[in-house]
């Protein structure tokens, strides 16, 4: 015979033809997903009859030491009837299995002890063999062959039973996980149906009653009950099922130490699980056993950290015990319940949270928009009066003078006009010193008050407004007698809003300040620039000019010089003209003389002059402007000019530039190919900057196919203080 692989015991498992039918015609009878006693019958059938055995017996482990008979087939006789029960005692195939967990073999059955041994040698079985059914790491039952012939069952056996075992495996889990997942399909609409509930707002007490009903009917219990905690010692039903369906409503009263289910949740707020309610004595116990409660389970529904109730489900006692799992499963309920509960009670609060978060947008708004300090200011205002429902609030700015300066108000301008000064005193010296919010809920005058409308304030309250660490001011708001008091949680609603103004107060600032950071080094690198133009100027240039002079001098006034020495003094004035010109260009490149000397109109001329591509100038300037914005007229035009020439395959270029009032708009457009990427290169990029630093916009065009348009804006105030010196000849 041919060797075999090895199987899931370690031992040969070589297969014939006929074996792989009969297990495959098995497989297919699992796949279909039968009740596993059609698997049984098959499985028992096929290996009796494949390996030509007298009888085959499939039998299940039972918790109370018993194997029952579920599969079985026999040659010569009628098998054992399904359902049999036997214990697990003696020494046979069955009781080996159990207690080895492996597949085992008796080749000799007359020496076999107990209940099993002796009904196998009833039915003539004179040699045995059994491998184990395991299912989930755990050993389910067993399959026990017996032949009557004299010689024992061939080597091997054991563990050709093993493959129809397997398949009995997967039998027995396949039917398992069906049922977990038909109980998890069950449970999760059944809290589906609950959390639907609960997600329309439905009155709490219909949540309760469907919470009540579906642990029911998932549990298969006939109690349950839903109680709200009055006070210690003190329960109301307000949901029931069952027995316990006509104390729905009532009060339970209860002793302290009482040991129910109820008590219990109580005192420790964590779940309780009772097996025995006949080992119990108390007033809760006692009332369960009246009902015929066994057994109990109890989890508390936990509302903002407290016991707000508990749920509890109880079973007959000659009922099974509940499942290990079912704290963990009744849980998913009560966290329902308590958010069926805390929505019921925030339901205002989320509406006013909506509010204020709106609220708080509309400023966010603002402040990202950069809008001016003085129109957040009015708008935190008034957005404060309304969430609070305050009569009169205010923007107060502290001054150095330790006086405050109101610069805004929502509600009773003529209480705090927009503009007016204070004393610091009471409320908002009480801000200044500790940097706090602040609420006094009294009639004291403040400060600078009238007295006879101070003595109508009920309820103020404050919060600083804090920038870069330094205290910048507050946000106050005030309700009069006539008015109800100002909400619980003012200080910390009052305090968003002064984040707000903190923020935009720093965006406004530190926008400011990079301006002028980027003015100041837009100018710095311009008189750079200027200042390289005129030493190349001044100095280089004049002596390359001096020194070519001397040599033509020199060669002039040579005595009948030398051809050599001619021509090599030809070669150097030739030389340093040479290097004089390309001196000139990137003098012109730096910082050109005509910029500084004549203005923008002349240089954007002399750049026309000198592009490779047609220039067409449109000029309207009038009279010059200001350094900065002829020095980024000027970049921007060469750089565009330089682009086009480059990139665009233009066959012209139209430049217009006008000046009003000091401001700036530049335009330059060719004909070219166009599709040109405005965040490719640092040119742009370059220009950009440099266009922003003085306070102006830089906009680029350019579809596939139809050319290429800058337009740039520059106004006649940009936002530095930086101004370019102008240089004379």
């Amino acid at each position: 015979m041919a060797s075999w692989p090895r199987g899931r015991f370690g031992g040969p498992r070589g297969l014939s033809a006929d074996e792989l039918a009969a297990l495959h015609r098995v497989a297919t009878l699992v796949a279909r997903q039968p009740a596993p006693a059609e698997v049984f019958a098959a499985v028992t059938e096929e290996a009796g009859k494949l390996l030509h055995l007298d009888s085959a017996h499939l039998v299940v482990f039972e918790p109370d030491a018993t194997a029952m008979v579920v599969g079985a087939w026999n040659l010569r006789g009628p098998p054992a009837p399904i359902g049999t029960r036997v214990p697990l005692d003696g020494d046979n195939i069955v009781v080996r299995v159990f207690r080895t967990h492996r597949p085992v073999r008796i080749d000799d059955y007359s020496d076999a002890r107990g209940p099993i041994a002796g009904y196998a040698r009833s039915m003539g079985i004179r040699a045995a063999v059994g491998a184990p059914v395991l299912v989930g790491g755990r050993v389910w039952g067993a399959m026990a062959v017996g032949s009557s012939r004299p010689e024992p069952l061939p080597a091997g056996t054991e563990f050709r039973i093993g493959a129809f075992t397997d398949l009995v495996a997967m039998a027995i889990a396949n039917t398992e996980a069906r049922r977990e997942l038909e109980r998890v399909a069950a449970e999760q609409a059944a809290r589906g149906r609950v959390a639907t509930l609960v997600a329309e707002a439905v009155p709490p007490g219909d949540v309760f009653t469907a919470v009540a009903v579906e642990v029911a009917g998932l549990f298969g219990v006939p109690l349950v009950g839903l109680f709200r905690y009055e006070r210690e010692g003190v329960v109301t039903v307000v949901a029931a099922t069952g027995k316990l369906s006509p104390y729905l409503g009532r009060r339970w009263a209860f002793p302290a130490d009482d040991p129910s289910v109820v008590a219990s949740l109580q005192r420790t707020g964590r779940p309780v699980r009772v097996d025995d309610h006949a080992r119990r004595t108390g007033t809760g116990t006692d009332t369960a056993r009246e009902l015929g409660v066994g057994a109990a389970v109890g989890v508390p529904v936990i509302v903002d950290g407290r016991a707000w109730g508990a749920v509890t489900l109880g079973v007959a006692k000659d009922r099974p015990p509940l499942p290990t799992d079912t704290v963990d499963r009744l849980t998913a309920f009560t966290d329902l319940v308590a958010t069926a509960i805390a929505n019921a009670e925030a339901r205002t609060e989320i509406g006013r949270l909506a509010e204020e978060q709106a609220a708080l947008r509309r400023v966010a708004t603002l402040v990202a928009k950069g809008t001016h300090p003085d129109e957040v200011f009015a708008a935190v205002a008034e957005e404060i009066g309304r969430i609070l429902d305050a009569e009169v609030t205010c923007v107060l700015r502290y001054e150095a003078d330790v006086t405050g300066t109101v610069m805004a108000t929502w509600g009773d301008a003529s209480f705090w006009p927009a503009g007016s000064n204070w004393a610091l005193e009471d409320l908002g010296a009480q801000v200044f010193r500790t940097r706090r919010t602040v609420r006094i809920d009294s009639r004291r005058q403040l400060a600078g008050e009238d007295s006879e409308m101070a003595e109508q304030i009920a309820s103020r309250v404050a919060a600083p407004i804090i920038i870069d660490d330094r205290l910048w001011g507050a946000a106050v708001a005030l309700n009069f007698a006539s008015g109800c008091a100002l909400p619980a949680a003012a200080e910390e609603r009052i305090a968003n809003f002064a984040d707000l103004i903190t923020t935009a107060m720093s965006n406004a600032q530190t926008r400011s300040e990079l301006i002028a950071s980027r003015a100041r080094i837009v100018a710095a690198a311009d008189q750079t620039r200027r200042r390289l133009e005129r030493d190349l100027h001044d100095g280089i240039q004049q002596r390359l000019v001096s020194l070519a002079l001397k040599a033509r001098a020199t060669g002039a006034m040579t005595a009948q010089p030398a051809d050599p020495i001619r021509g090599e003094l030809s070669l150097l004035a030739d030389g340093l003209g040479t290097a004089l010109d390309e001196l000139r260009e990137i003098s012109r490149g730096i910082h050109p003389a005509v910029l500084s000397e004549a203005g923008l109109g002349p240089a954007l001329k002399a750049l026309a002059r000198r592009s490779a591509v047609p220039v067409e100038l449109n000029l309207n300037l009038g009279p010059r402007l200001a350094g900065p914005l002829e020095a980024a007229g000027y970049y921007v035009a060469s750089e565009a000019l330089a682009n086009a020439a480059k990139h665009a395959r233009a066959s012209v270029i139209e430049v217009r530039a006008d000046g009003r009032d000091g401001a700036l708009a530049l335009s330059i457009r060719d004909d070219g190919i166009g599709g040109a990427d405005p965040g490719r290169g640092s040119g742009i990029i370059g220009l950009k900057d440099r266009v922003e630093a003085l306070g102006g916009t830089i906009s680029v065009l350019s579809p596939p196919g139809h050319g290429t348009t800058l337009h740039v804006q520059l106004p006649a105030h940009p936002g530095t203080t930086a101004t370019l010196p102008r240089d004379t000849p």
